[in-house]
């Protein structure tokens, strides 16, 4: 359950070896880490287009690590190495080279990340050289360059369909940690983060039970479940979500939804709102028409007379055409619309077929798929759900503009 919207923070924690090496950690701003390794990794006379592409490449990768808690969420007490077995190269106390740093100020809170998806992308890269990689070649950049490609056709290159965020919020790292335990009693959406979380994992682990309302209210079925995730991870089984047990989640949160990898499945921006709209209608678009949508598509991989939908937040005619077989089967007035009746019918079918289905190993269509579409396909398997977690204080994704 990393925060919901990424930002950049004004300071990192490098490690200086390997993450289980006895070595000293160092914190600097990030801007400086920045041109730090960018005057490590690649070379001042390079030309513009691919010195752009590798600093877009350590920025994201630099913040898919803090985005992910990936290290903290292990117990240490750092963001990153400086060891280029795990990470990126850190030289601490070097110079930086004019150009770059130049560049840095420049691009420092810009990152990539895949159409739809929220995490900065773990992109990955090597020299090209000596090492290979499925990620960015650093001199295979640069030959591109020189043969006129831009920084954004270069990143395209190695990475797919990306795109540039630009001029991401900047504050001060803070744990995702609420700061106190969850337990029996607890509301508010801390809670519903750890119900989305543990209901994601259990996907992986059908020995954990799911939580059939994601409601934000820690009761007995949030807590037997959190019981049953301890007792699966090896920790105290109290019910009780302190630090140790939050970030196990954390870290299998993450791991199950790759997100700290290159082919993540993505952590999206849509919250987690079930409850009824206002109405909604063909030429409809937005967060409550792609959950209505999801909805649907499980129903349709259960129920035959439910024709597929695509989950894509538009209301067109397809979308109609599911509500209204939806309302036939479920002997509702036949209207074509949604209101809070047909809303709640609907997910109350979905809520109990989700309950039960969910518990088994699964495999999810597209979720490879490296054009980073969303069209599920009709199968007898459960979509993955188009969600986000929450973290306290979580709210609508800030409005960052999209360039490229």
């Amino acid at each position: 359950m990393p925060p919901v919207t990424p930002y950049v923070p004004q300071r990192i924690t490098v490690h200086l070896g390997s993450p289980s090496s006895n070595a000293a950690n160092v914190t600097v701003s990030f801007s400086d880490y920045v041109k730090n390794v960018a005057s490590s990794e690649i070379y001042p006379t390079w030309d513009e287009s691919a010195l752009r592409a590798n600093i877009l490449a350590i920025v994201s990768f630099a913040l898919n690590r803090i985005y992910t808690e990936f290290y903290r969420s292990r117990g240490y007490d750092f963001d990153i190495t400086n060891s280029t077995a795990f990470d990126q190269a850190f030289v601490n106390g070097r110079s930086y080279f004019e150009n770059i740093s130049r560049l840095v100020d420049e691009l420092f809170n810009d990152y990539l990340r895949r159409p739809g998806f929220v995490e900065p992308l773990a992109a990955k890269f090597c020299n090209g050289t000596t090492v290979t990689c499925e990620g960015l070649s650093q001199w295979g950049s640069q030959n591109l360059a020189q043969q006129g490609y831009s920084s954004d056709q270069i990143l395209r290159s190695y990475y797919g369909n990306v795109e540039t965020v630009v001029n991401a919020p900047i504050r001060g790292i803070t744990s995702s940690y609420p700061g106190t335990p969850l337990r029996r009693g607890s509301t508010g959406p801390d809670v519903v983060a750890i119900q989305v979380s543990l209901n994601r994992i259990a996907q992986n682990y059908p020995a954990i039970p799911k939580i059939p309302a994601v409601d934000g209210i820690f009761g007995s079925r949030t807590e037997a479940t959190v019981r049953a995730f301890q007792q699966i991870f090896g920790l105290g089984a109290d019910g009780i979500v302190g630090p140790a047990t939050w970030y196990e989640i954390v870290r299998l949160y993450t791991g199950v939804n790759a997100l700290s990898e290159l082919r993540s499945q993505g952590q999206r921006f849509y919250a987690n709102s079930w409850s009824p709209p206002n109405g909604l209608e063909v030429g409809d678009t937005g967060e409550k028409v792609r959950l209505l949508q999801y909805m649907l598509s499980v129903l349709s991989s259960f129920i035959p007379s439910i024709p597929p939908v695509s989950v894509d937040g538009i209301f067109g005619n397809a979308t109609r055409s599911a509500v209204l077989a939806a309302q036939r089967r479920f002997g509702l007035p036949e209207t074509g619309t949604v209101g809070a009746q047909t809303w709640n019918e609907i997910y109350d079918q979905f809520s109990g077929i989700e309950n039960t289905a969910l518990r088994s190993q699964e495999q999810f269509p597209n979720s490879n798929n490296r054009n980073g579409n969303n069209n599920y396909t009709r199968t007898t398997t459960m979509p993955q759900f188009p969600g986000r977690s929450l973290s306290t204080g979580s709210q609508d994704p800030v409005r960052q503009e999209v360039v490229r």
